[in-house]
């Protein structure tokens, strides 16, 4: 049903869910499942521990957990290159305030849910950035295969620029 340390690259897009309660989980898990792999984390350093093994769409992550919280793990996430441009979307059942906001936003979330959440609302949400991500990787698809094209086509010149220069040797070697 949900994934929970796929290292290989599957075909599907794979979302990071982050929530000390098993609940919360099981139930934006369930929302989610056919948008892409559910990964789930129970902490902080079990999200960090998921992301040195591959690629996310986006990642969901709760912003009160016991220690590490939702913000110490965005801000490391941000620090990192290789996860610094996944989306974050905090999920919060309090502090609706907008000091908590601009706190979440600072730390490099591009959205947040409360909970309970909506599943239309958050699924809707999630959609844009899995679609996002499957355009993104369609056109690095696409740029490696013009480059590989437009090496076959050097390498093409290439050899027909040899085959004229030593045709005429080649002339000259069968003619004498």
């Amino acid at each position: 049903m949900f994934d929970e340390a796929s290292p290989a690259a599957p075909a599907r897009p794979r979302l990071l869910l982050v929530d000390d309660d098993e609940r919360n989980l099981l139930a934006v898990a369930t929302v989610l499942e056919d948008l892409g792999d559910v990964v789930l984390a129970r902490s902080g350093e079990e999200a960090l521990r998921h992301l040195l093994k591959g690629e996310f769409a986006v990642i969901l992550l709760d912003v009160y957990m016991p220690g590490m919280d939702g913000y110490e793990t965005a801000q490391i996430i941000r620090s990192r290159d290789q996860t610094k441009g996944i989306p974050i979307v905090f999920l919060s059942a309090v502090n609706k305030e907008a000091e908590h906001l601009l706190r979440g936003y600072s730390m490099g979330a591009v959205d947040y849910v409360f909970k309970p959440v909506d599943p239309i609302v958050l699924r809707s949400k999630v959609s844009v950035f899995v679609d996002l991500f499957a355009k993104t990787k369609e056109i690095e698809r696409n740029a490696a295969e013009q480059r590989s094209l437009e090496g076959k086509l050097i390498q093409a010149h290439n050899m027909d620029a040899i085959g004229k220069l030593t045709g005429p040797i080649a002339h000259d070697f069968n003619n004498l």
